[in-house]
């Protein structure tokens, strides 16, 4: 980073009473990992929050989960270069949640059957190596997955706090921030999560709002609108036009990952509907989150958008336009990444701004408490104990996991520190996720919906699900599928949202055909459920 880059990213509001409202805020969240270590004695209590989860709590922790920092980050990534276009993401995760509210669609059959983790429902319906397949793909797509969190959500803290000019501020950052979540994640497993989930949702709903209005208030709806019509054209507002970066196969897909995967098979919102106290609350939940499934999208990319429309539209962000749109020739552009939280660095208010940091590292802990948690009790429960010949322990289990859940720590630190795909944050996850849920997609529900589906067939369909590497910039430039011509122009043989579609439709006809080939016997002895 240049000096004038750091010079402009140093001009902040941040003042040591928002450090201490921060640092108040995440000691409340070590209490309460600590007071909660009595109670998550067995797997239920620590993975399942002993099942005594009720919908309105549900709803808040649901929230609090999926509202992540890194959601917060993706998601103003996108409103900065989408402009309002990508709002057709918020309409599909609100829509597909009501609907799998309504018709309890997958999650209201596996809280029936009462399974803890989605592999445990492959033994149940097929057999023990489906579900350790299961649980071997989910584990590698969602510990991939969840390698930039870390990564974006440092990116927020030292550009909100002017901390952006120090070379080695990021890594202390994230350093810090994962020790946290790790101290308190171990301590109170699921019983923990949900609790300060719960006071997350709290912080961060008031702050969200708060600066929201805020936002308006300074820029004004009309400049907003003009300024991205006059930057991105027809493009800001119509995701299918061409140049909008988005386009009919992305609209499509989201409709598969911001829609139903994101509410009805991605693991850590699962979770949520398999720690809850019946089936019918499962639904309520759903129905109710359908709302803040929407929310939690609208809000950031609003805030993308706003931070557009202050660089280049206003005279208290011109010093910042050169670093993020450089002319031809200059510097190379600062990372978009950094562009929302330095607009609310200098938009927000001492003693506000703290609130507001609060809320956002608050929503940073409650997504990596839950996807700690997911991915560390699945490979204990899906992998491990059914390999083992002698039954784990209770203690063993819960040892285990939160050995797991250290290591997975050490993990993301790595790859937040040297992964070099140049994608924007969602696309990454949404094709590292999707070497998981493609596959997964198509295996619950013909495994729920289609009496025919056999193990073989389920064989072929999570396998499939590896296809979806190819999306991934590196692999993509290795294997041929997006090359630089002379001019230095990137071009893609195809894109990472029709691999996704390709992989998703290959998986429903591998499961389909592999069911039809080779069907289980009528007479099969019924798998255990490795409890």
């Amino acid at each position: 980073m240049n000096e004038a880059a750091a010079a402009a990213l140093s001009q902040t509001n941040f003042t040591p009473i928002d450090t201490v409202i921060v640092v108040v805020y995440l000691a409340i969240s070590l209490v309460i990992g600590v007071m909660v270590n009595r109670y998550a004695g067995s797997m239920e209590n620590y993975i399942g929050a002993g099942r005594k989860v009720g919908p309105w709590l549900g709803v808040a922790t649901m929230t609090g989960t999926e509202l992540g920092l890194v959601t917060v980050m993706y998601s103003a990534q996108k409103g900065f270069t989408g402009g309002f276009a990508a709002f057709h993401m918020a309409v599909i995760a609100g829509v597909a949640t009501l609907f799998v509210g309504l018709t309890g669609f997958i999650v209201g059959p596996l809280r029936r059957m009462e399974v803890l983790t989605i592999p445990e429902f492959y033994e149940k319906r097929f057999n023990r190596k489906i579900r350790i397949l299961g649980g071997v793909i989910l584990v590698l797509a969602g510990v991939l997955n969840m390698g930039l969190f870390l990564k974006a959500g440092s990116m927020f803290i030292v550009g909100v706090t002017g901390m952006a000019s120090e070379g080695a501020a990021l890594k202390w950052v994230m350093v810090g921030l994962l020790t946290l979540v790790l101290s308190y994640t171990t301590l109170g497993g699921m019983i923990s999560v949900v609790l300060t989930d719960y006071v997350q949702f709290v912080v961060l709903s008031l702050g969200l709002l708060l600066a929201t209005g805020l936002a308006i208030a300074s820029l004004g709806w009309n400049h907003i609108f003009e300024t991205v019509h006059q930057q991105l054209g027809v493009a800001g507002f119509d995701p299918t036009v061409e140049g909008a970066g988005f386009g009919w196969s992305y609209v499509f897909w989201m409709v598969i990952t911001a829609g139903f995967v994101g509410s009805a098979v991605w693991p850590t919102a699962v979770a949520r509907a398999l720690a809850m106290e019946s089936e019918a609350a499962v639904r309520r939940q759903y129905s109710l989150s359908s709302i803040s499934f929407a929310v939690r999208f609208i809000i950031p990319y609003f805030w993308g958008i706003c931070a557009l429309v202050f660089i280049t539209g206003s005279e208290a962000g011109s010093d910042l336009k050169p670093l993020f749109f450089p002319s031809d020739g200059g510097p190379a552009a600062l990372n978009n990444l950094y562009a929302m939280p330095v607009f609310m660095g200098r938009l927000l208010p001492p003693i506000l701004l703290g609130i507001v940091t609060a809320g956002m590292i608050a929503a940073f802990m409650s997504t990596h408490d839950s996807y700690f948690l997911a991915w560390s009790s699945v490979i204990t429960q899906d992998i491990v104990a059914p390999l083992r010949r002698q039954p784990m322990s209770t203690a063993a289990r819960v040892r285990l996991t939160r050995i797991l859940i250290v290591l997975m720590g050490g993990y993301v630190l790595y790859w937040s520190l040297f992964y070099k795909g140049r994608e924007d944050i969602w696309d990454y996850m949404a094709v590292t996720g999707g070497i998981y849920f493609t596959g997964a997609f198509a295996v619950l529900m013909l495994g729920v919906y289609w009496k025919g589906t056999s193990s073989f067939g389920a064989l072929l369909g999570l396998l499939s699900g590896l296809l979806m590497l190819l999306g991934l910039e590196p692999i993509q430039i290795a294997s041929g599928l997006k090359y630089q011509t002379a001019d230095g122009q990137w071009v893609e043989r195809l894109t990472s949202p029709q691999i996704g579609l390709l992989t998703v439709g290959i998986a429903i006809v591998l499961t389909i055909a592999g069911s039809l080939i080779r069907p289980d016997h009528p007479g099969k002895p019924e798998a255990s459920t490795g409890e």
